[in-house]
Order: C-alpha cells, then sequence, then structure tokens
C-alpha cells in the first residue's frame, strides 16, 4: 500500500485544513484511498485515479464542509456516489451520524464494506432515490444537516433536499465554477421550499500548479416544506422551481 500520509498532511496544510487532522484519521485516509482505487479497476467509482488528486478533489475538498455541521449532528448525504463527502466526513467527525444516500446499490455495498474495514460505526447507507424518500415520515425534516455534491444543478438540488432538513438546519450544495449561475436559477425555489436565501462561500482548493474553484452554497431552513414537494423527479427536471 502506498503511504500518503506526508501527502495528506501536505495538501491539508496548504488549504488550512490540517487542524483535522490526527495520527488516526491520517491512517484511515490513506486506508480509503488505497481501497477506493482498488476498487475503482472494476467498479466506476471515480474518474479520479491519480493519488495526489484524489487527496485534493476528493478528501481535502470533502473536509471543507465539516466545521460547517453541529456537534453530535444527524447528516445526510444525498447522492453519495462513491461516497464523498459522506467517508471523510465520517472520519473527520465521529460525532455526526451519517447517512449516505444513493440509487445505486453497488456504491452503497462498497461504502458498507469500507466503513468496516475503517472502523467506522457512525455511516449508514440508504438505497434509493431522494424523491421517494423525501416523502417518508422516517426521513423528512429529520436532519440537522443535509449535503450534496456533484449530484445535479442547484434549482434541482433544493426540491431533493431541503424536505430532509429540519427546521434550524442546514443545506449545504458543494459546488463548482457554476455556482453563481445555479444560485441565481435556485432563489425562488429554495423560498418556497421553506428556505433561506442562499449564502455563497467561495474559496479555491490548490497545491502546487492545481487551483481549483469551489464554493459552499448554504440555505437554513426557515419553515417546513409544502407537502407538495418533492415532485416525482421527471417534473422537478422538465420544470425547476
Amino acid at each position: 500500500m502506498t503511504d500518503y500520509s506526508s501527502l495528506i498532511r501536505e495538501i491539508f496544510s496548504e488549504n488550512g485544513l490540517d487542524g483535522l487532522l490526527n495520527s488516526s484519521n491520517v491512517e484511515k485516509f490513506n486506508m480509503l484511498i488505497d481501497r477506493m482505487l482498488t476498487v475503482n479497476e472494476k467498479m466506476n467509482l471515480t474518474a479520479i485515479t491519480d493519488g495526489e488528486d484524489v487527496i485534493l478533489k476528493h478528501i481535502a475538498d470533502s473536509a471543507t464542509v465539516v466545521k460547517y455541521i453541529p456537534k453530535n449532528a444527524k447528516m445526510l448525504d444525498v447522492g453519495t456516489g462513491g461516497g464523498f463527502p459522506s467517508l471523510p466526513v465520517a472520519i473527520l467527525r465521529p460525532d455526526v451520524s451519517v447517512y449516505a444516500l444513493d440509487s445505486t446499490a453497488k456504491k452503497l455495498n462498497y461504502i458498507e464494506e469500507t466503513a468496516k474495514i475503517l472502523s467506522l460505526d457512525n455511516i449508514k447507507t440508504v438505497c434509493g432515490r431522494a424523491e421517494v424518500f423525501g416523502k417518508s415520515v422516517n426521513y423528512r425534516e429529520r436532519f440537522d444537516i443535509v449535503t450534496a455534491r456533484a449530484v445535479a444543478s442547484l434549482n434541482i438540488l433544493t426540491e431533493l433536499c431541503l424536505p430532509f432538513v429540519k427546521l434550524g438546519g442546514t443545506f449545504i450544495s458543494m459546488k463548482g465554477s457554476s455556482a453563481n449561475e445555479e444560485i441565481t436559477a435556485a432563489r425562488s425555489g429554495v423560498i418556497q421550499l421553506g428556505g433561506t436565501k442562499f449564502e455563497d462561500i467561495e474559496f479555491t482548493l490548490h497545491y502546487n500548479d492545481k487551483v481549483m474553484q469551489r464554493h459552499l452554497v448554504i440555505s437554513k431552513k426557515a419553515k417546513n416544506t409544502p407537502d407538495s414537494f418533492p415532485r416525482i423527479y421527471s417534473r422537478i427536471a422538465k420544470k425547476p422551481l
């Protein structure tokens, strides 16, 4: 197994995230990278296969959301895919109960197996579609924080994610350079769904000659989401709010 410990610490330090690290979670990130790249040879988890890029573009990027998660929070990651930000959050914040939602069972099986290998007991998987679970009494308005990363445009995500957020909770969409345009398109829908006006936290992630423009787009849950939302996905996609 390649030892990425020094590189993890260096990239986190370059981006002001080094305070999140200790010897235990660095070791877990090492194991995560090795397992993900091995499994990725057989299963399409990510198009990023260079260790340095995995650390910067997946792990450090996921870590940027950590300081916005309240202590002992219950978190849902919608469209978790290969487990980002679910797995890094579970590693960095053992106090947080992480629920990883995706419609692809194979990817969730990978996350479950990885969690066992990494001895993470604070992450659970949920297999299904967000617009269905968003209507369920067991999931609707049950979470302190809901995240989504590389899933869909913001005007679609708001309808998929805000129904899960409890009153006073937070929805965070992790976005790239298209964030400004997406915020403009979604600003009326987020109010209709019970959220507050978006706060846009803009920053860059960098290492050597690599620079990524990133945005954390945040809305607080101010009112209950009307019962008519979320709609079926075809309607959401065809006519976003």
